[in-house]
């Protein structure tokens, strides 16, 4: 039987849980997650656990942060003047918002805090400095 290696097409079913347990996301429900392993179109320790595996295998990866979204990066935090935000955007902690770099590039950004003076905005993944744990089973080698 075929065993993944570096540059196989793969489809898997996966769940992927924090190290407490709660669930971040899963294809249950959906279509299998295609991409091509080694190709980094997912996480290094996703990329790294799958060689070897048979279809209908399954298997637990435990992935380090580093080797998922990688560490928080204390310079991705960065407090603006509230007058500095539009009034129609809301500004609660919590919520996502999008902003643009000087090159043009759209940034995701949550925002973290708010005072009367500054709203500080992280613009980490919301997985980076976390541990990530997956459910996965091999459903097909392309």
């Amino acid at each position: 039987m075929t065993e993944v290696k570096n540059g196989d097409t793969v489809k898997i079913h996966y769940t992927g849980t924090l190290t407490d347990g709660s669930v971040f996301d899963s294809s249950e429900g959906r279509d299998p997650l295609e991409f091509t392993v080694g190709a980094g179109h997912v996480i290094g320790g996703m990329d790294a656990g799958l060689p070897g595996m048979k279809v209908g295998d399954k298997k637990r990866l435990e992935i380090a942060a580093e080797d998922a979204y990688g560490p928080l990066n204390p310079e991705a935090r960065q407090a603006i003047p509230r007058e500095g935000i539009p009034d129609d955007i809301p500004l609660e902690v919590g919520i996502q918002l999008q902003m643009q770099s000087p090159e043009g590039h759209v940034l995701p950004v949550t925002v973290v805090e708010v005072t009367e003076a500054t709203v500080t905005l992280d613009a980490n993944h919301p997985l980076a400095g976390k541990d990530l744990n997956f459910d996965i089973e091999l459903v097909s080698i392309g």
